[in-house]
């Protein structure tokens, strides 16, 4: 199976100035043709170490992708390095890349630059795919197996993220046409309501019998739980899909209703499917979490379908005068507390005519109020089956806890769904 670096260049990566988007992007892209990437590694602007890290990269890899440090200022030295690296002693014009170069910078009313033109100057031993969304040509150098010990070769993107990802169907199409590939198969399941720990000591006797070229990862997420990746490297796609089948179906009753989707998932997206199933409409009422729960609904394309709208009930005056919560029932449980966010769900249910509602009241960031801890919520539903209350509680900062509180609050209301 081929295997991959990817290096990415450049001081405002190192620095924090930036973030790096590319390298979960070439990496994803870099699986759906079944190469498995094994490394990551950032590089600073110097010239010595750029060479003397990518030669190390290449001695171990098939292939290895960098990015960063082709623009047109000075302290782009990625070219003069990969020059070095590959023995290129002259630089030749690409002279399709120039009158993308021009044609760009025309488009936007900008004048063409001497600086702008060398960058389609390459070394002479390297192929150049045209980049068609910006002025840097992404290079190509392959280097026989005499070089690093096995045939290698070394992509040469731009950093601009729009750039980078632009051209990676050309460079995968390259790929593709000088590798003999093998298939990667993944399948995803989506989780939620148990920490990575707790899911792993559930799910401990199911794991143990996993083949030994199938491989689980757990990565946890606050907003869309504990996600599942099943993977084997190798073989044919159907044989692969078959066994991973098979170990799904073992594992799915061990999951129950913590099991949310069988695919790479969200669950504001699950709940848009259940409600369009059943035939239901949704409201919000929302305290503590400020709106973030009607933002994710919204976030799935076709949400009007099934969401009739909010109400964000951040002051005591709101949810007693809009959503009709008793101001004795406050005053005897405290603002945070089921009788309040019960009130709440079916004050918004009542005023929108929704078939199910979700409601939240809690203390984000603090100490409470002597009747609930500072990282607490109360999350409401309200529905055909009635109204039911769950309490959540978290220590986080006031951000995470936000976060935390809103995908809970949809984790319950899916429970109660599900149910009807």
């Amino acid at each position: 199976m081929l295997s991959a670096s990817i290096c990415t260049i450049g001081d405002e990566i190192l620095i924090g100035q930036i973030v790096d988007t590319n390298s979960a992007a070439i990496t994803r892209a870099l699986g759906s043709l079944g190469i498995r990437c094994t490394r990551m590694i950032s590089l600073p602007d110097d010239r010595a170490e750029i060479i003397s890290l990518l030669k190390s990269e290449l001695s171990a890899h098939d292939i290895v992708i960098s990015t960063g440090g082709l623009g047109p200022t000075k302290d782009d030295i990625t070219k003069d390095a990969l020059a070095e690296l590959s023995g290129s002693r002259k630089y030749r014009k690409d002279e399709a890349q120039e009158q993308i170069i021009y044609n760009i910078l025309h488009s936007r009313g900008l004048e063409v630059l001497e600086c702008n033109l060398r960058q389609a100057l390459v070394p002479e031993r390297c192929e150049v795919i045209l980049n068609r969304k910006g002025t840097a040509p992404i290079m190509v150098f392959r280097f026989p197996k005499e070089r690093f010990g096995h045939p290698a070769t070394l992509y040469a993107l731009p950093g601009v993220p729009f750039e980078a990802t632009g051209a990676l169907p050309d460079v995968l199409e390259d790929i593709r046409t000088h590798h003999t590939l093998e298939h990667i198969t993944h399948r995803t399941l989506m989780t939620y309501g148990l920490a990575e720990s707790a899911l792993a000591q559930r799910i401990a006797a199911w794991e143990d019998t996993l083949p030994a070229d199938m491989h689980l990862a757990y990565l946890p997420n606050p907003l869309t739980g504990v996600r599942l990746r099943l993977s084997v490297y190798g073989g044919t796609q159907e044989d692969a899909e078959r066994r991973i089948s098979g170990q799904i179906q073992a594992l799915k009753p061990i999951l129950g209703q913590d099991l949310y989707s069988e695919q790479d998932d969200t669950l504001e997206a699950v709940i848009g499917r259940l409600l369009r199933e059943k035939e239901l409409s949704l409201s919000v009422a929302e305290s503590c979490t400020g709106g973030e729960i009607a933002h994710l609904i919204t976030t799935v394309s076709g949400s009007s379908d099934y969401f009739l709208g909010s109400v964000t009930s951040y002051a005591v005056a709101v949810k007693e005068k809009v959503l009709g919560v008793p101001a004795d029932t406050i005053d005897r449980f405290g603002i945070v507390s089921a009788e309040v966010a019960a009130a709440m769900a079916e004050g918004v249910r009542r005023l929108t005519g929704s078939g199910v509602s979700l409601a939240t009241t809690g203390w984000a960031e603090g100490e409470g109020d002597g009747h609930e801890p500072g990282g607490t919520v109360w999350v409401g539903v309200a529905g055909p089956q009635g109204t039911r209350c769950r309490k959540f509680n978290y220590k986080n900062d006031r951000k995470r806890n936000i976060e935390r509180f809103s995908a809970s609050a949809l984790d319950f209301l899916r429970r109660y769904i599900i149910e009807l």
